[in-house]
Order: C-alpha cells, then structure tokens, then sequence
C-alpha cells in the first residue's frame, strides 16, 4: 500500500490518502485475513486483521472499530458544530472549560510537540487555518490582508492556554480556536489498534485516512509493507518502500491540498510562526513512531519546520524520519539513522 502525505484532517480533502492494495493471499497455515473498511472523519478507513483463529464476528469487529472512529470524530472534528472542539472553540476566553480525557490527551500531546518543534507546531492555529480557506469556513479566492494575518497570531499561541489535569479543563486566555486536524487521526488509529487489542487481537494494520498503525506480522508472516508515495499531486507512485511491525507511520506533505492564486501556489500547512503557507523546497516528510498521533504531529510540525531545521529537530529528539525535497524538476531523498532499519528500496 502508499502511503500518501497528508493534506489537513478538516477539510474535504481528507480523502486523499492511501491507495489500499489488496494483500498477498495468506498461506495456509495463517488464517485468511478479514479487510474491512468504513468512513470516518471526512476520508476513508481500512483494517486488515490476522485472526487468532479461524472464527472471527466480523460485524461485531465492524461495530467495534466505527465506535472507537465516531467517538474520536464527535470529540475533535471542527466540521461538527455539535464537536467538543466545536464547542470549546465557541466558548469565551477567561473561563475554565470542562473536556474529555480524549480531548485533554491530545490537546497535552499537541503542547508537548509544539514546545519541541520551537513553535513551529501549534493547534492554536485554528483561526489562521479558517482565514486562509483550509477550515470549515471555506475556500477563498485572494490572499487574507497582513493585518488580518497578523490580529490573529497575536490572539493565538500556546502562551494563551492553561491546562488544568486534576480538573480535566482547559482555558482560554483569548478567543483563539484549536485545530486537531494534525493528530486527530493518528489518535483514531491509535484507539482503534487499542481496541483491537483489547479484543485478543495482535496481528493488524489500521489505517484511518493515510495514518497508520500495523502489530505482529502480516497474514504472509513477515512484516507489514508500506510504500511511500512520491510528492507529485497528479500521479500515484512510490518513492521508498518500507517493512515494520508494532509500530505507527504517517506522512505530511504540501502537495495534494492548495490552492493558486496569480501564479503562485499556497499550501494548506500555515507556518504558525508568522501566520502564512509554508513555502520551501522540503514537500514530503514521512515518520515512524510507536504511537499514530505522534507520528502525524510530528510529520506535520517538521513539514512547516523546513528540511534543515527539520533535520537537526528530529536527530535531536531521535525520531525516524524520511524526508523528500524538491530540486527544480528533480526530487531528493534523505532520512533520519533511525528510519534505516525500515527503509528496503529507496527510488534513486
């Protein structure tokens, strides 16, 4: 399967993703694999299961996974005005605001990524997100005043929130929004991995809108394979091909969600720093990580940090990553030490 970058998780264009290839047929000692597949979150998912045993209730798995998605969905999505994040974003600053243990994990997650990326990660960027046609507002079709940009990094920041763990609340110290599209995904996948588990089950690929999430050994007995697709928004091919087992991928990428304007060409990725798209030749950063939320916050917040800045963050905090640059007309290929025992052909 590829695994493709991610455009933001709140817009329509969450259908990007993956194109899911059937599986090698098992042989015959593995039971035959169950694949199901559903919608969630404005995109697809797809879950492939080695089962302990010949039986397995299907339907009742079906329930089970699309239960762990919706609750996620109903907590995080900005295209839900009856979401938590929904309401959360409506309530007014200065007043502590009650939020779920999902809410209040990820939202400590987000801060936690934000601080280590210097800021270049920030899910107080809902409003910057709305302003430039990306949200649940809608497109646009010119380019928001300085002013407009500028009013609203002032309003945002982590600085202005206050996070209270024996309360489970949260508080807004300006009318600023939050925007889990960079994790709320990976979250999903990582509820439903968990959830499968819970139910005996330790052989799996999940996968919710391009995040993804496989444990133990395919239904061939290696591990699972993954491609990573090449940052061109009008084909499908792959890049580099990986293997992994127990462990989590996500890819971010510039080059499927934007929109042009006047011949120039603006990413759905705002750099939070100042308050516009990212512009630079880094298109394509793909991570692997225990856990899908982090992977997907993390391929994001390197996405906006640039590929040297990008290179020295991850070195830094020790995570395996792989990088895609554009060169004019030609693509160039790097990755972290840590992402080499995954990596088994790379396109030279």
């Amino acid at each position: 399967m590829i695994l493709a970058g991610k455009p933001a998780s709140h817009s329509l264009e969450w259908l990007f993703c993956i194109a899911f290839a059937l599986l090698l047929t098992a042989c015959s000692q593995t039971p035959e694999p169950a694949r199901l597949a559903g919608a969630s979150m404005g995109t697809t998912w797809h879950v492939t299961v080695v089962p302990p045993t010949e039986e397995l209730d299907l339907e009742r798995l079906h329930a089970g996974i699309q239960a762990q998605l919706d609750r996620v969905e109903q907590s995080m999505s900005t295209y839900r005005s009856s979401s938590e994040i929904s309401r959360v974003n409506a309530e007014a600053a200065g007043a502590w605001i009650p939020v779920s243990a999902d809410f209040y994990a990820v939202l400590s997650a987000a801060l936690a990524v934000g601080r280590d990326s210097g800021g270049a990660y920030d899910v107080t960027v809902g409003s910057l997100v709305d302003l430039w046609g990306f949200g649940a507002a809608g497109a646009r079709t010119d380019v928001p005043s300085a002013q407009a940009i500028d009013e609203l990094i002032a309003s945002g920041g982590h600085r202005n929130l206050r996070l209270d763990g024996d309360a489970m609340s949260v508080l807004k110290q300006t009318p600023l929004a939050l925007d889990f599209s960079s994790l709320a995904k990976g979250y999903g996948v990582d509820q439903v991995a968990e959830w499968l588990q819970a139910q005996g089950i330790q052989r799996y690929l999940v996968e919710v809108g391009g995040e993804m999430r496989v444990a133990g050994l395919s239904h061939r007995g290696d591990p699972w394979q993954v491609a990573i697709e090449k940052p061109d928004s009008g084909t499908r091919s792959a890049a580099a091909g990986i293997t992994l087992t127990d462990r989590a991928i996500a890819t971010s990428g510039d080059y499927r969600n934007f929109f042009e304007l006047e011949g120039k060409r603006y990413s759905h990725l705002i750099d939070p720093r100042n308050g516009r798209p990212t512009a630079h030749d880094l298109v394509s950063v793909t991570v692997i990580h225990p856990s899908a939320m982090l992977a997907d916050a993390w391929a994001t917040a390197l996405t906006v940090l640039g590929a040297q800045a990008a290179t020295t963050v991850a070195k830094e905090r020790g995570l395996a990553v792989y990088f895609i640059q554009r060169d004019g007309d030609a693509l160039r290929y790097s990755h972290t030490a840590e992402f080499s025992p995954y990596l088994v052909v790379e396109e030279k």
